[in-house]
């Protein structure tokens, strides 16, 4: 079963997931806190993860996005 979430866009991460960041392990656990769709079919999608140690950070969650947070080495935790 896939935790991926499927509308016009291929969404990776939801609010309240737990995740970390491959490049920068300093920044610690951290947690979605809010996601941003456009109501545009095609459009943007963005979420914000709160890092333990880094605060906010604000990412792509299209996987059909090159820029995606997938592709920017963010992954769930357990």
């Amino acid at each position: 079963m896939s935790r991926m979430r499927s509308e016009i866009r291929k969404l990776y991460l939801s609010v309240g997931e737990v995740v970390v960041h491959l490049r920068h392990p300093e920044w610690g656990q951290g947690k979605v806190v809010e996601e941003m769709n456009s109501n545009i079919p095609g459009g943007i999608s963005f979420i914000r993860i709160e890092f333990k140690y880094a605060g906010k950070r604000t990412f792509d969650n299209n996987l059909e996005s090159l820029w995606c947070c997938y592709h920017a080495w963010v992954r769930r935790v357990g």
